[in-house]
């Protein structure tokens, strides 16, 4: 299986998910700060889930065909991992669900991009 033109390293398509990504975490950066008040552990998890899908990300652009759909997979993974995360931290009340929605919702339109471009 061929990843569709454009998907290499330096195109359009790459910048612009990895500014998505980068904009994700400025918007999760203080929610997880503020569980690590609460919950280490917890934190610590969230943190390593979205480090994960932001190396995986960038790694499968440096990938093709099938390697590059694992990563994207991979990715894709670590960002429901971390939405978990959130939502257990909600749930525990350690952040409330106003103050997370806009990363929950940067969350999803991400996962939502490379669950397409793990389809490619």
């Amino acid at each position: 299986m061929k990843i569709a033109r454009g998907v290499g390293m330096n195109t359009p398509l790459r910048y612009a998910v990895l500014e998505h990504f980068t904009h994700m975490i400025s918007l999760a950066r203080p929610l997880v700060e503020a569980i690590h008040h609460k919950d280490r552990d917890l934190a610590n998890q969230v943190h390593r889930a979205l480090n994960s899908a932001g190396l995986n990300i960038a790694e499968a652009f440096g990938n093709s065909g099938g390697n590059a759909r694992v990563r994207f997979q991979s990715a894709r993974g670590s960002l429901y991992e971390a939405q978990a995360g959130f939502r257990l931290a909600i749930a525990w009340g350690y952040i409330t669900q106003a103050e997370s929605a806009p990363t929950l919702e940067s969350l999803n339109d991400l996962g939502a991009r490379v669950y397409g471009l793990s389809r490619t």
